[in-house]
C-alpha cells in the first residue's frame, strides 16, 4: 500500500509545479472587432453636395387682364408677345348698352337737381311766411321734409350717374403695368363675363428662375443661397442668381415646392420661357442656426440606467466609454441626439449590448458602407467595400 501511494503523490505535485510556472504568462486577449463610424452633425450632411434641377425663367409679378363689366369684344389691340405701357387700351367691349345707361343717370340726376332748387325756393318762402305766423308750423315742417328728400334723391342719382360712368370707362381695357402679353384667351365678337381672362401679363422689370423641388432637398435649400445657371439657348454662358423664395405648401399634385432664383445679372439674352439647369451650391454647416444635431440608427442606443447612452471608441486607448446623450425624437430606423456627441467622433452602431466600458476594440465598417469613412480596418471578407452612412448603419 505504502508503495502505491508515493507514485502519486510525485505526479500531483509535478503537475503542481507545471501550472505555477505557466500561471504568469497567459496570452491577452485580442482587440475586439466592433461596428462602428464616425459621426457628423446633420447640417453638414445635408449641405455637403450640390443639387440640381431643371429651371424656367418667369416674370416676378404676373396677373390676368379682364374686363370688369360683362360684353361682348368688338375690338383686340395686342397681340401675345406685344409689349404695352401702362394705361394702354388693349381691348374694347361693344360700349352702346353703357352709354344708354350713362344717358339715363344724367337725366335722372338732372331732373333730381331740379327738384332740389324747387323744393329749397319752396322752403325758402315758407321760412319767410312762418316768421311773420302766416303759416303754420306744421306747413314749414312739410316743406322741410321735402327739401331734405329732394336733396337726399339729388345725391342718389349723382351716386348712380357715377357708378354708370365708370362702368362705360370699363369697356375699355387697359393695362394696369409695364409688361409683355403672354396669352391671348379670348377672341373678337366673344360675349365675356365680368373677370373673365383676356389676356396674360407678365410684368416688365424683375424676373425670376423657377424649380420644383422636391420635399427631401428642402433641408439643403436656404434663402440667400447661390447658385449657378445655364440656358438650353446660351450655352457659353453662367449666370449666377440666389434663392429668393420657397414656398411653404406643396403643389396638390406634384407635391413639390417652388423655389424662386433671382438672377444677379440677368441682360438683354434672358427670355422669358427659357428652360435650363441651376445648380445649387452646399449650403455651409455653420450658417445653420440653432444646436447640432446627429441622426444616427436607433441600434447604437444605449442606457444608462433611464437615460439614453452611446459607446463612443476614444481616439487615444481604442476603449469603450458609455456617453450620456440627449435624444430629441426617436424613429422607426434612427434617433436624433441633440446633445453630447462631438463631430468626428466614432460611435458604435451595431452590436452595443456585447461590449463593456474600458474595452479595448477594433473599429471596423458595417457592410455596404457608402462613404467609406471609418476608424479602422475593414473586417475581413467585405473586400474593402464601403459601408452605409451612419444613419443606416443599424437598419
Amino acid at each position: 500500500m505504502r508503495n502505491t501511494v508515493w507514485p502519486l503523490v510525485l505526479v500531483a505535485g509535478a503537475l503542481l509545479t507545471l501550472t505555477a510556472c505557466h500561471g504568469g504568462r497567459v496570452a491577452a486577449a485580442p482587440p475586439a472587432l466592433v461596428v462602428a463610424l464616425p459621426v457628423h452633425p446633420d447640417t453638414a450632411a445635408a449641405g455637403g453636395t450640390a443639387i440640381r434641377y431643371p429651371i424656367e425663367v418667369a416674370p416676378r409679378y404676373a396677373n390676368p387682364m379682364s374686363f370688369r363689366v360683362p360684353g361682348k369684344i368688338i375690338e383686340r389691340k395686342v397681340r401675345i408677345g406685344d409689349t404695352v405701357k401702362k394705361g394702354e387700351v388693349v381691348a374694347q367691349l361693344d360700349p352702346v348698352d353703357a352709354q344708354k345707361q350713362l344717358a339715363s343717370a344724367r337725366a335722372a340726376l338732372d331732373a333730381a337737381e331740379h327738384r332740389l332748387r324747387y323744393a329749397q325756393q319752396q322752403l325758402d318762402r315758407d321760412s319767410a311766411q312762418a316768421a311773420q305766423n302766416l303759416i303754420s308750423a306744421s306747413q314749414l315742417e312739410q316743406t322741410q321734409d321735402a327739401f331734405s328728400t329732394a336733396q337726399a334723391a339729388r345725391d342718389q342719382a349723382a351716386a348712380q350717374w357715377v357708378v354708370a360712368r365708370n362702368n362705360l370707362q370699363y369697356n375699355s381695357l387697359s393695362a394696369d403695368h409695364d409688361g409683355v402679353i403672354t396669352s391671348e384667351n379670348a377672341d373678337t365678337g366673344q360675349v365675356v363675363a365680368a373677370g373673365q381672362a383676356v389676356y396674360g401679363l407678365a410684368w416688365s422689370g424683375d424676373t425670376d428662375v423657377t424649380l420644383d423641388a422636391a420635399a427631401s432637398d428642402l433641408g439643403r435649400i436656404a434663402i440667400g443661397q447661390a447658385a449657378s445657371v445655364t440656358f438650353a439657348a446660351l450655352p457659353e454662358r453662367t449666370f449666377q442668381a440666389r434663392v429668393r423664395e420657397i414656398t411653404p405648401t406643396a403643389d396638390p399634385q406634384s407635391r413639390t415646392y417652388r423655389v424662386r432664383l433671382t438672377l444677379d445679372q440677368p441682360g438683354n439674352l434672358v427670355r422669358l420661357g427659357m428652360t435650363g439647369d441651376a445648380t445649387l451650391a452646399p449650403v455651409a454647416a455653420a450658417a445653420s442656426s440653432g444646436p447640432k444635431t446627429f441622426t444616427v440608427p436607433a441600434t447604437a442606443i444605449f442606457h444608462q440606467g433611464n437615460s439614453p447612452a452611446v459607446w463612443v471608441v476614444n481616439s487615444n486607448t481604442s476603449s469603450l466609454e458609455l456617453r450620456p446623450v440627449s435624444v430629441s425624437s426617436y424613429g422607426d430606423h434612427t434617433t436624433v441626439i441633440t446633445g453630447g456627441l462631438h463631430d468626428g467622433e466614432t460611435m458604435v452602431v451595431a452590436g452595443v449590448h456585447t461590449v463593456f466600458a474600458g474595452q479595448h476594440v477594433t473599429a471596423v465598417r458595417p457592410l455596404f458602407d457608402e462613404e467609406g469613412d471609418v476608424a479602422g480596418p475593414a473586417p475581413a471578407g467585405n473586400g474593402g467595400k464601403g459601408a452605409v452612412s451612419v444613419a443606416s448603419a443599424g437598419r
